[in-house]
């Protein structure tokens, strides 16, 4: 793939998708943007930031356009990656600008209100983000050649209006699996059978969930309960039911789909997937394809919204092989005092060492306190800390289960890295993906939601000892060896970021002049190309900032 003086590529990432960005050495000058929206989690922006590791960088513009409205979100990754003078060193060619969402100012590390969120993304948005795509094209101001090409987060619809609206393709990326995004795109046949919104409260525990839903495509014995969570709502205007429906149900206006996951993982749901959009394309592990190149520019470039407490895998050195669970509720997850002490007191009596990751917002409206017959139980056999690098952690041959929320960032790492898993559903997808963790992938066990000590230690003893943990170690293990395939040289996630896209634009010296109409022309007809330059980068941005909205600026750079 290659590009062209004077084209650029707008990309846009909300919160629950990672836009990416691949480098390639061609003689080019592309103009690359990506705004984030709200709700994305510290896994989902994870993958965008250290993605930015995967290829060599072409003379080009990225805008990195940020309309994620989770201010504690933006704060941290501006804290951890780019604070300091130095931090952009070797990276000449990104700067930083923000464009207003409409909301508010916050507190940086309260919890935010994600319904709110999504509300201003659907309302706020497009104003600014036209303002942007003006600004951008008018190249007197902008200094950056025009924008020819849109790669948006699946969930920030406003830019498939704005696309529409420059007559500029547009490429939608989700970040949650095949499978949930299939979930998200029933939300409205669901609501005209009448199985959502719920008539009571009541109908949350009397069985109703268990109800089989047998006529979506590629989804065999879903049960209501094991779609993404907004179904369970009893307002019928509830507005994260309404924005995931909307983002759902617009996907098919997009010149493409693309997919956090590969082929074999999901391949049924892909197959049902594929006859409804022009384009779908899976392009995971992530973390698989980004760990076979590493650049020496990229190395330092920090990817956490959270300071990770290097010491807990000092502390993994000390043990045993695959004698430690993993417990990680993600960075947005919440859980009550009382849960926190059943967590806690369930793996206690299991007697099993255990790492355990408690953010300082974790337990909702109090502190993490736990009883003093939890530290006299655990002393000698258990490490806590604020938050871990994830992906060392899981790699790391002490571990061997991972109690995690379902999130689909903390699922296909898992994955990535052979761990079989306790499945703790909170909200949104997870309920989807635990529900394949466990029964189609056969690497999970579910936790109840009414979490009980005897329940956690009954499972982490099984995880970690029992007949049924043994062949789910063996089962991930070779969904393990399938996701390498996959991001190997010649998997199929390989072949979408690497030999799939041409944009049909032959090598040209920077300097010639080109034929701009032509050049055009060959890069929308396929305007993945320029999307999977983009993608490598990978700069994930769940950055979230209330009041602002986070816009990289990728400037030409003339070798």
């Amino acid at each position: 793939m290659v590009g062209f003086p004077g084209a650029a590529l707008f990309i846009i990432g909300l919160s629950v998708c990672p836009p990416l960005w691949w480098r390639h050495p061609c003689p080019t000058t592309h103009n690359l943007i990506s705004s984030t929206l709200p709700a994305s989690s510290t896994t989902t922006t994870t993958q965008m930031f250290s993605d930015a590791r995967y290829q060599r960088v072409p003379p080009s513009d990225t805008t990195f356009k940020k309309s994620r409205a989770i201010s504690h979100h933006i704060a941290a990754v501006l804290r951890s990656w780019i604070i300091g003078p130095d931090d952009m060193n070797g990276l000449p060619d990104f700067r930083f600008e923000s464009i207003p969402d409409g909301l508010p100012p916050s507190n940086e590390n309260a919890t935010q209100d994600v319904a709110a969120l999504c509300e201003a993304a659907m309302k706020n948005l497009l104003a600014p983000f036209n303002s942007l795509l003006d600004k951008l094209n008018d190249s007197a101001s902008s200094n950056a050649p025009p924008v020819t090409c849109i790669v948006s987060d699946g969930f920030i619809p406003v830019a498939i209006d704005a696309a529409e609206m420059h007559q500029i393709p547009i490429a939608l990326f989700f970040t949650i699996s095949a499978c949930s995004f299939m979930g998200f795109k029933q939300f409205q046949a669901l609501q005209e059978k009448g199985l959502t919104p719920l008539k009571d409260e009541s109908f949350l525990t009397n069985g109703y969930l268990d109800k089989v839903v047998d006529w979506i495509p590629g989804m065999r014995d879903i049960r209501l309960r094991d779609l993404p969570s907004f179904i369970r709502t009893t307002d019928p205007d509830d507005i994260l039911f309404k924005f995931c429906a909307v983002c759902a149900g617009r996907a098919s206006e997009g010149s493409a789909v693309i997919f956090h996951t590969f082929d074999v993982l999901e391949q049924e749901v892909l197959n049902a997937l594929y006859p409804m959009f022009p384009r779908v394309y899976t392009i995971g592990p992530l973390e698989l394809l980004l760990n076979q190149k590493q650049e020496a520019d990229l190395s330092s470039v920090g990817c956490n919204l959270w300071k990770e407490e290097v010491e807990c895998l000092h502390w993994l050195d000390s043990n045993k092989p695959r004698s430690v669970i993993y417990v990680n509720f993600g960075s947005i997850t919440t859980v009550t005092k009382e849960q926190l002490v059943e967590f806690g007191m369930g793996l206690a009596e299991s007697g099993h060492p255990f790492l355990w990751i408690i953010r300082p917002d974790m337990v909702a409206g109090d502190s993490a306190i736990l009883p003093p017959e939890y530290t006299e139980e655990t002393k000698e056999r258990s490490f806590i800390c604020s938050w871990c690098p994830q992906e060392e952690v899981l790699n790391h041959p002490s571990i061997g289960g991972f109690l995690t929320h379902s999130g689909w960032g903390s699922t296909i790492e898992s994955i990535s890295s052979g761990v079989p898993m306790l499945c703790w559903p909170f909200c949104g997808d997870q309920q989807t993906n635990c529900r394949y963790t466990c029964l189609e992938w056969g690497i999970g066990m579910e936790i109840d939601s009414n979490v009980k000590r005897e329940n956690v230690k009954k499972l982490v003893i099984e995880l970690m000892e029992g007949e049924k943990g043994e062949k789910m170690k063996k089962k991930a293990m070779e969904w393990r060896k399938l996701a390498e395939e996959a991001s190997g040289a010649s998997g199929s996630s390989y072949r979408c970021c690497f030999e799939t896209f041409s944009d049909g634009i032959p090598y040209s010296d920077i300097d010639a002049t080109q034929e701009t109409d032509s050049n055009i022309a060959a890069a929308q007809n396929n305007m993945l190309a320029l999307f999977i330059e983009v993608n490598a980068m990978g700069l994930q941005f769940a950055a979230e900032e209330r009041s602002k909205v986070l816009v990289f600026f990728k400037k030409p750079v003339l070798n």
